[in-house]
């Protein structure tokens, strides 16, 4: 158990700051809830104009208390909040909940405000929760510094789900969900602005209580991603599934998660590979997260994702079968025995391949689901299975379908979700423990949920092998933010990257060799590293085939960057290099996540189409390679109408290369552009690359 979990959600004391008799403003309510849920440590209600609160002592302040309170929560404005802090520092509190708004979501004033706040708790080395939060709640030890009125509105339970989240709100809406499906949960926590404890560690500190198995989070931005990651380890090597919503998916949704939290958005691409990298689940919304919540604590770990339907309604099998689809869930191939086994046991109009059609059959023979059920427990490609009921009722003895169902599913350990259309059949499977929702969507979306997210921690869990030791990524000299592109390339070649033969000319007869050399058909660039984006300003050629043309485009390009202004190296010849297909491969330092990799589509339409993957290295080939798959472009990559397959092993080693050259950079490099990357049926050459330094650099 971390000192962080001890003091704030177990502590021996707890000090209201601003207390009240009224136990639906938010300085009484913490006192009723703990003195109703259980909690037993003393409680001290803070307010100098009264002597007893709801039946206990009052004291006028901090020093009048009989001991130092482990835990403070400070229920008084912004402009006492600070003074409130500043005295439980000085009396030596472990932990504090300042519940207060009017800080950092307020502007720069307010972040000065909670900057100040921050540093005098530090000094004496007080942890914070907040500002302006909705407070903790832990139903294991009846700790509830905070104000929800949802724990009023649905009694708690306490449970093995955790809930962590920066919204106060959300933390309550997605409690009073989990609740109204019967889910028991011990852990509800709101922390606010985060100008001290984040998410990320109070996920770290509940992942260490033993009985939770499920945590939950709520993020509109990830400000310390390093302790998320370390929250994240620790819940894998324990086998504990985190799910978590991000908020702010799109532009729009940025803009309001930073009004909101005043922090910045993370970009949302980056964020799905943060998550990926370290086994958490992005769901869309709280809704998604609470209705797999009962799947998690189920502790299935399916072998795979091939899913077997059974449906006593054709119409049911083909939706059921599409639904799948939807959810890049396979269809279980049943092997011959299999197929045998289940037409001994059905009627010869049914269906016994996958999806199987049981038939109206079912109406006069209630143990049809006993019957096809351990026959499919015997085939190995049956990894999950689903059953969708649209029509029961009289005459169907749905208790034995739920019971047989049960049986099934405790004595295989396979996943199993029902679809049961009609609210009193659903309750029945309910009743004997079995999952069920209202509608395929919604049950094969679980299953596909609990699938996905096992093969996500499998690919997390092991350690990733520590990185070869890297020299520093040196640069050349450089006067503005970017190198040239001789300088770019030569950079990248330095570092084992694949890239085109290319001559720097600085006259017209250096030219001239220069084509003879490269063979008679080129490529000719103006070269300045002031200018990154040579295309734009008419200093590329493409194609050229005579050696007068050449020299006459040095010409060219050298009075055009003469004209501009620019201090100009020379002219790029290079050769031409032709490929099948080309991609784009691209790197940034990412101010909150580090270094990030994009690979993907290219050619001059990548701003357009981002058909792109974002990577956060150090990755392998087999990941990039993954990533490369899931891109519109995909189909294209194993050769179509006659083409050969593409060499993407080719191209995901320089995406990986280039994720190594940025981490060895060391912050020296803002970012990196190779576009186009030519690849063909046997390789991959950079063919453009610019590098742009970092300030200061």
């Amino acid at each position: 158990m971390t000192d962080l979990l001890q003091s704030a959600l177990q502590p021996r004391s707890v000090a209201i700051i601003g207390a009240s008799d009224n136990i639906h403003k938010i300085g009484g309510r913490p006192i009723d809830y703990m003195r109703r849920f259980g909690y037993q440590g003393s409680i001290y209600p803070i307010n100098p104009s009264k002597s007893s609160i709801q039946g206990l002592p009052c004291y006028a302040g901090l020093r009048d208390l009989p001991e130092v309170p482990e835990l403070a929560l400070i229920a008084v404005g912004a402009d006492k909040a600070v003074d409130s802090v500043a005295a439980c520092a000085d009396l030596g509190v472990r932990s504090a909940v300042i519940i207060a708004s009017g800080f950092g979501e307020t502007g720069a004033a307010g972040k000065d405000m909670e900057a100040h706040m921050l540093q005098r708790a530090q000094r004496s080395g007080m942890r914070l929760f907040g500002p302006n939060t909705q407070g903790l709640a832990n139903f294991g030890s009846g700790t509830i510094a905070g104000f929800s009125t949802m724990f009023t509105e649905v009694p708690p339970l306490d449970g093995p789900i955790g809930i962590i989240s920066q919204s106060g709100g959300m933390s309550a809406m997605t409690y009073g969900l989990l609740r109204g499906q019967g889910l028991g949960v011990r852990h509800v926590h709101a922390t606010g602005n985060e100008a001290d404890v984040t998410v990320g560690e109070m996920a770290l500190a509940v992942a260490h209580d033993p009985d939770i198995q499920l945590l939950l989070l709520y993020l509109e931005n990830i400000a310390n991603p390093d302790m998320l990651a370390q929250a994240a380890a620790y819940a894998r090597a324990r086998d504990l599934p985190i799910v978590a919503v991000k908020a702010g998916r799109t532009q729009d949704g940025q803009r309001a998660a930073s009004s909101h939290t005043g922090s910045l958005a993370n970009e949302d691409r980056t964020v799905d590979a943060f998550f990926r990298q370290h086994g958490i689940w992005r769901a869309q919304d709280p809704h998604e997260q609470v209705r797999a919540a009962g799947a998690y604590l189920k502790g299935w770990r399916p072998a795979g994702q091939r899913l077997v339907v059974i449906s006593n309604s054709g119409a049911s099998c083909v939706m059921g079968a599409d639904t799948a689809s939807d959810h890049q869930l396979p269809l279980a191939q049943l092997a011959p025995a299999t197929q045998q086994a289940l037409g001994d046991k059905l009627p010869g109009f049914a269906t016994t391949d996958n999806p199987i059609d049981i038939t109206a059959a079912l109406l006069s023979n209630s143990g049809l689901f006993g019957d096809v059920l351990p026959a499919i427990a015997q085939d190995p490609s049956a990894d999950l299975i689903f059953i969708n009921i649209p029509v029961a009722g009289a005459g169907y003895n749905v208790a034995q379908f739920a019971k047989d169902t049960a049986a099934f599913e405790r004595q295989t350990g396979k996943p199993v979700a029902v679809a049961a259309w009609q609210t009193n059949i659903a309750e029945v499977f309910k009743q004997h423990g079995v999952l069920t929702y209202a509608n395929e969507q919604e049950a094969i979306g679980v299953l596909a949920q609990v699938a996905k997210h096992h093969q996500l921690l499998q690919q997390a869990a092991p350690a990733r092998p520590a990185q070869a030791a890297q020299s520093p990524a040196l640069l050349p000299p450089h006067s503005g933010p970017f190198l040239s592109e001789v300088q770019s390339l030569d950079l990248l070649a330095q570092h084992g990257i694949a890239t085109v033969k290319t001559l720097l000319c600085t006259s017209a007869s250096e030219v001239a060799d220069a084509f003879a050399e490269l063979g008679g058909q080129v490529v000719i660039k103006a070269c300045s590293a002031a200018i990154p984006h040579k295309s734009e300003h008419g200093l590329v050629a493409v194609n050229v085939q005579d050696q007068a043309h050449a020299m006459a485009l040095f010409e060219q390009f050298s009075a055009k960057m003469q004209a501009m202004g620019v201090q100009a190296d020379g002219v790029i010849v290079a050769a031409k290099h032709k490929g099948q297909h080309e991609f784009m491969v691209g790197a940034k330092m990412d101010p909150v996540f580090g270094p990030v990799v994009v690979l993907g589509d290219g050619g001059k339409y990548v701003e357009a189409l981002q058909d792109c993957a974002v990577l956060m290295p150090p990755f392998s080939v087999q990941e990039a390679q993954a990533a490369l798959a899931q891109l519109h472009i995909a189909p294209l990559l194993g050769g179509v109408r006659g083409e050969p397959a593409l060499d993407t092993n080719a191209l995901c080693a320089i995406a990986e290369q280039v994720g190594a050259l940025l981490i060895a950079a060391n912050g020296r490099i803002a970012s990196l552009d190779l576009n186009p990357v030519m690849v063909s049926a046997n390789g991959a050459v950079v063919v453009d690359a610019l590098v742009e330094c970092a300030p200061g650099v």
